[in-house]
């Protein structure tokens, strides 16, 4: 995307970001403050809660899953304070349900992990009418395969057995597959 089809960052340029994962967290910051922005970080729910009511943004980046809840709830906080901030959602776990419920919260975007900054930013400022264009590395179909095992791992509490069950699969070849790093 082009700086031409971006719109101006504007005079406002807070930008909340808020994820669990503290270096991510002040990379992203560092990077989007060479952009323009001016980031605030939390590093929970509840503290992203407090900033978007004491000092609602022009812009956010929320992580969908946090240690102490669901990113959402800082989206829908933001969203009460300041209708006109642009949000984008990000998780490592892809799912087209969450991101439903993203936008239907007012989520300018929803991105899967790893995400750059330069995605991040042209989520952020692209038109609210147009597209974002498609990204530039998307995951594969291994890695799309293997992230949604690990959530559904993750949502049956790391119960092997019990996520063989809902995948339809046999439980040592998940195992197998557990026991693998991600894919590309």
């Amino acid at each position: 995307m082009t700086t031409e089809e971006l719109k101006p960052i504007g005079e406002d340029a807070s930008l909340l970001l808020v994820d669990d994962d503290e270096p991510f967290l002040r990379r992203l910051a560092r990077a989007m403050e060479k952009r323009g922005f001016a980031p605030e970080m939390a590093g929970s729910v509840a503290a992203g809660k407090a900033i978007a009511t004491a000092r609602p943004p022009a812009y956010a980046v929320v992580d969908l899953r946090l240690d102490d809840g669901n990113g959402l709830d800082v989206v829908e906080t933001i969203r009460d304070k300041r209708p006109d901030a642009r949000i984008v959602v990000l998780t490592g776990y892809g799912a087209i349900a969450t991101a439903v419920a993203a936008v239907k919260l007012g989520a300018a975007d929803y991105l899967s992990k790893p995400a750059d900054a330069n995605d991040i930013t042209a989520a952020l400022l692209a038109m609210p009418d147009e597209l974002p264009p498609p990204p530039e590395n998307p995951m594969s179909a291994d890695r799309v395969r293997w992230e949604h095992i690990q959530r559904v791992y993750e949502l049956c509490d790391r119960n092997v057995s019990e996520t063989a069950r809902r995948l339809n699969m046999h439980r040592r070849t998940l195992q197998r597959i557990l026991a693998k790093r991600s894919p590309k």
